[in-house]
């Protein structure tokens, strides 16, 4: 076994049945999913957070879906580096995003939190931006009046088929960058929508 740090992969969201089938959970279903795939259970109770500990080719990771709210999720994410002996540099924050059409996907090595509350709590809390993040674009496509409405709205029975494809490539995403390092995933995963793939630096 490698006795290497383990790789913290947080998803975003908000805890509680009413908001599990919102755009504002992909976050938790991206984990959810990935524990699928790693044959894990993300139901251990540590630090403001549901934790599961899994191994992909060799490497550890450590899965998390913070039970703070979304608007708190830095108060989970740093005492869960803590916990876990590691720093931001093996943290990999996985949430929606309504600058990004809808299936769209984007990994970036930093940057701001933009309009998502969530990240703004992380990097309030961290104090700086450098960490990996993998962006799952939720917008709809059309002007939107009351975004709070829509993100905390449950999505359409005929979005869920393509919500199941989102979260398969956004797993595939993450494990790519365990296995291959965040620039080539970012070459290889990074897409506007379903079915158009792009590079971005």
């Amino acid at each position: 076994m490698s006795s290497e740090k383990p790789f913290l992969v947080v998803g975003l969201g908000n805890p509680g049945s009413q908001y599990e089938f919102t755009p504002h959970n992909l976050g938790f279903h991206a984990i959810d999913r990935l524990a699928e795939r790693l044959q894990v259970r993300a139901t251990q109770r540590s630090s403001n957070a549901l934790v599961g500990f899994g191994n992909w080719e060799g490497h550890k990771l450590v899965l998390a879906k913070p039970q703070t709210y979304m608007n708190l999720s830095g108060n989970a994410v740093k005492p869960l580096l803590s916990s876990q002996g590691v720093g931001a540099d093996r943290l990999i924050v996985l949430y929606d995003d309504l600058d990004l059409p809808w299936t769209g996907l984007r990994i970036r090595l930093k940057g701001s939190a933009g309009t998502h509350n969530g990240m703004r709590s992380i990097i309030g809390c961290l104090g700086h931006t450098d960490f990996v993040r993998v962006r799952m674009g939720i917008h709809p496509g059309h002007p939107l009046g009351d975004v709070a409405g829509f993100v905390l709205s449950k999505l359409r029975k005929s979005q869920l088929p393509d919500m199941v494809e989102l979260l398969d490539y956004t797993a595939d995403a993450v494990l790519t960058i365990i296995s291959e390092g965040a620039e080539k995933a970012m070459t290889r995963m990074n897409r506007r929508a379903r079915g158009l793939n792009e590079e971005e630096s």
